[in-house]
């Protein structure tokens, strides 16, 4: 079956950039390109893939579209603009300009006010998306998702995707709270769940299959099927796993659903979802 691959990363690798890369992400510490990836899409039954911002420059969005216009297999981009900049329907307005540009995000879970999303400036800015089409992809830790809650009931008219499902204590085995907020942030129609990032956020060295069941049976059970999209977060999975390792993990889970359900989950809700 056909899948989209939506959330992966590229970066020409630099201490400075990419000073979130410790010593004991030592395999992360080169290029990754389009060229690296092309085989791995292909040859897990990928049409093509989202890009998605790893630094938090206007330069790397700008690289970002220029990969896409160089390779078709790059369906769309999630770049990052300043949400708090006053001139941000400016910058908007120019990158917009840019079909393949689909959405926004900020690295939430680095700022150190566990409530910045909730700053009136910031919502302002995400509402300001939904002029452009533009959607919004959160990225925080469980810790953040009451800070969430809030948050989706003031953005309005912009899809959000909460991304790694919203990165559970599965090296603890760790339900709660997370299952109750995840739970109660999928009430909000608009919000959808991205099934990537997992086995990062499991032990990177032992983590089995059945560690990260009760994670996805979650997210299933308050997302349902038209909700979900599945990401390889390619190349930061290279942590726990190899690319083909990570999409066995879903392949396996989603085996008994039905056919209308398996497209949705790996290919419908992506292209809806970003309009690819």
């Amino acid at each position: 079956m056909q899948k989209i691959d939506s959330h992966q990363h590229f970066w020409q690798y630099s201490p400075e950039t990419h000073g979130w890369i410790s010593d004991e992400m030592a395999v992360l510490k080169q290029d990754f390109l389009p060229n690296n990836l092309a085989p791995l899409l292909k040859a897990n039954n990928c049409t093509g893939c989202v890009a998605v911002q790893a630094s938090q420059t206007l330069a790397e969005t700008d690289w970002l579209l220029s990969l896409a216009a160089q390779n078709d297999f790059i369906l769309g981009v999630v770049g990052w603009v300043d949400l708090r900049d006053p001139q941000l329907a400016n910058t908007l307005h120019r990158l917009s300009k840019n079909p393949k540009l689909k959405g926004v995000r900020h690295v939430i879970q680095d700022e150190p006010d566990d409530e910045f999303m909730l700053q009136a400036n910031f919502i302002r800015g995400v509402n300001l998306l939904a002029e452009y089409d533009l959607t919004y992809d959160l990225l925080i830790f469980e810790k953040h998702l009451p800070s969430a809650l809030s948050f989706v009931e003031q953005v309005s008219g912009v899809p959000i995707v909460v991304d790694h499902i919203a990165k559970p204590n599965i090296s603890e085995r760790e339900l709660q709270p997370w299952k109750k907020n995840i739970t109660a942030l999928a009430q909000n129609s608009s919000a959808y769940c991205k099934i990537s990032g997992i086995v990062t956020e499991a032990n990177w060295q032992s983590w089995k299959y059945d560690d990260l069941l009760p994670y996805l049976d979650t997210v299933v059970e308050a997302f349902g099927t038209d909700r979900l999209m599945i990401g390889s977060d390619w190349p930061v999975c290279l942590l726990a796993a190899e690319y083909e390792g990570v999409m066995e993990i879903v392949n396996q889970y989603f085996a008994p659903f039905s056919e209308q359900e398996r497209q949705h989950v790996f290919y419908q809700n992506a292209a809806d979802f970003y309009r690819l």
